[in-house]
């Protein structure tokens, strides 16, 4: 059975949001990159934010594709910060030291925030 993820994308005044929802998992390249792409391509976000609040289940294969997310994003001269992660998916971050190359905000009015700062 084929799982879902759905990417919301949003602009504010700073950087992108990016809100997923459902499984990220091999089934949500094409979700990850669409989202991304249309984040990026309607500006030029200096940060882009992954909202993780209503991810059901990451596998290590929706991790790769998060990690291809980050490394385009870098390569871009971009910043990706994450929001909304349960505390098992932040133990698995920082297990795998992805939160040493994302900052990891409990929710997305602390990740909003930093857009804002970074704007102002």
């Amino acid at each position: 059975m084929k799982t879902t993820c759905e990417a919301d994308v949003r602009i504010l005044p700073g950087g992108a949001v990016i809100v997923l929802s459902g499984e990220i998992d091999g089934h949500a390249a094409d979700t990850l990159t669409e989202g991304y792409e249309r984040a990026v391509a309607s500006g030029d976000p200096a940060t882009v934010v992954l909202d993780f609040a209503a991810v059901r289940y990451i596998n290590s294969t929706g991790i790769a594709l998060i990690v291809s997310v980050l490394a385009r994003a870098r390569a871009q001269g971009r910043s990706v910060v994450a929001s909304g992660l349960s505390d098992h998916y932040r133990e698995i971050f920082d297990i795998t030291r992805l939160s040493d190359f994302i900052e990891l905000f409990p929710s997305l009015d602390g990740a909003v925030s930093r857009l804002t700062e970074a704007a102002g």
